[in-house]
């Protein structure tokens, strides 16, 4: 399948999270997945696609033309596809997913993690999402959801279209075990039986 993997795009950060993600690519490309991501080169974005591409792995790479420039984009993709728009790029990526992986990341990751996410919970897509955990990165955001539920702002149910992991192979293993069953968005959302919306 292919994966759409959300992360940094910067070399800033620390090793240990470059050498995490590059060794989660390699594993993709042991298990016959393909990457689907934005195209960057550098981060956690360039690790994926070099640990996938060392081991031959179909890399498909997503990004706004303007982002064309000298070192910014990874230039070994199997495919790449130049968009007009940030927007399209995630509308791609999207259409072009099996599942997602979120890996550490700033304000661009967050954007596409919760948006997935929101999408999911909408019901407007039933594919796996995996946190990658990496040192604890998100503990911070499972804490949170963990409160808006306590207060009511999500569902109970919101607890399931989502996995945290901090071990490569078993954020793999529920992804290619992953059950599609239909999401009620009833129960996703915190509505009642006097909602107008319909029911899926």
């Amino acid at each position: 399948m292919n994966i759409c993997l959300f992360g940094a795009s910067s070399n800033k950060i620390d090793k240990k999270y470059i050498e995490a993600v590059e060794e989660l690519g390699r594993i993709m490309g042991e298990h016959g997945h393909g990457l689907v991501f934005g195209g960057g080169a550098n981060g956690l974005m360039g690790a994926a696609a070099r640990g996938i591409y060392e081991k031959g792995g179909y890399i498909k790479g997503i990004a706004p033309s303007f982002f064309n420039v000298d070192g910014i984009l990874f230039d070994k993709c199997t495919e790449f596809v130049y968009t007009e728009t940030m927007r399209q790029r995630k509308q791609l990526m999207e259409e072009s997913s099996d599942a997602f992986i979120i890996t550490p990341g700033g304000i661009g990751t967050f954007e596409e993690y919760l948006e997935i996410l929101t999408l999911k919970q909408l019901g407007r897509h039933n594919k796996p999402i995996a946190v990658f955990n990496v040192e604890c990165y998100y503990d911070d955001f499972a804490e949170m959801f963990e409160k808006a539920i306590g207060e009511g702002f999500m569902n109970e149910a919101c607890r399931n279209i989502e996995r945290f992991f901090d071990d490569a192979e078993k954020m793999l293993e529920y992804i290619e075990n992953y059950s599609d069953e239909a999401i009620d968005i009833f129960e996703t959302k915190c509505l009642d039986s006097n909602s107008p919306l319909p029911r899926n």
